[in-house]
């Protein structure tokens, strides 16, 4: 249900009536509708949780950020705010429409393109979220520092608190931490979209791949294709067309697993237990 102080809210900012809120399923962590109105469609999430609005304006902010770099098309972010305990984001309504021929190599090539945006040190000028995480984006000077202090140290720490990991787990991630020199290439930081999975992007009506709900950062820009890989992987011709404009290092298939750990302890801690034996096989993959 939206408390009717966002509808009213809807009204003043859109300038017209709400015909309609349809609910949307498919969510994991807001709720989601439909906003008809005589002018067009809009898209609303809401949530009730004490830090919505902290979430939601991290959310557009991201948005904001991929939007700047005129790579990949994103929702466009028309309100923000807090009304009746309650949180939301208005946003411009794309219905999912068929895939083009030429639809994986656009997203590829996109990508691509959005990776070319850098910064002089990894993180972001302030925390974000993953769902409902928070995510640490302090600024540091390598890679390798910031993926263990500002990302895996985190939910592991979480993890270990809610008893879903144990002092075992402990010790096998300082053994991997050890590891990490040998693992990634050396490549500058890239502005990632940071929750790349076939449930954030969608084909607009024009053909053209949009991509949203970002938990973004600058960070390594193999995350973001580790993220494409974790349920399944996108279409063949989205990696070859990405790296055809911008080439990976070679072996990135060995060291995948590793960037996937980061995701897969969001999902221990988001979701349960039910990730714990693949965090600890990707471990054991590496130690």
């Amino acid at each position: 249900m939206v408390p009717a102080a966002i509808t009213e809210r809807l009204k003043c900012v859109l300038q017209t009536e709400v015909l309609q809120l349809r609910p949307i399923v498919g969510g994991d962590i807001n709720e989601a509708f439909r906003v008809s109105t005589p002018d067009g469609d809009f898209f609303l999430k809401t949530n009730s949780i004490s830090f919505a609005l902290q979430m939601f304006t991290a959310e557009a902010k991201g948005l904001t950020l991929l939007s700047n770099t005129n790579s990949i098309c994103v929702p466009t972010v028309l309100d923000i705010g807090m009304e009746e305990g309650t949180g939301f984001l208005l946003l411009t309504y794309h219905q999912q429409a068929n895939r083009p021929r030429d639809f994986w190599e656009l997203f590829g090539r996109g990508l691509a393109e959005l990776h070319r945006t850098t910064a002089p040190k990894f993180g972001l000028d302030e925390d974000n979220f993953i769902g409902t995480l928070p995510q640490r984006n302090c600024a540091h000077d390598t890679w390798i520092s910031f993926y263990i202090e500002e990302r895996l140290l985190p939910q592991l720490e979480l993890a270990v608190a809610a008893n879903k990991l144990q002092n075992a787990d402990n010790e096998a991630f300082e053994r991997f931490f050890k590891r990490l020199g040998e693992i990634f290439p050396n490549e500058p930081p890239t502005l990632i979209h940071g929750d790349l999975w076939s449930g954030n992007f969608l084909c607009t009506a024009e053909g053209t791949p949009m991509i949203f709900d970002p938990a973004v950062s600058f960070s390594h820009r193999e995350m973001d294709l580790a993220m494409t890989r974790l349920f399944g992987g996108f279409d063949k011709d989205f990696y070859r067309s990405y790296e055809a404009a911008s080439p990976l290092a070679h072996g990135f298939e060995q060291r995948l697993p590793a960037y996937q750990l980061y995701y897969l302890m969001v999902h221990v801690n988001l979701f349960g237990g039910g990730y714990v034996r693949s965090v600890r096989s990707v471990l054991k993959q590496f130690i």
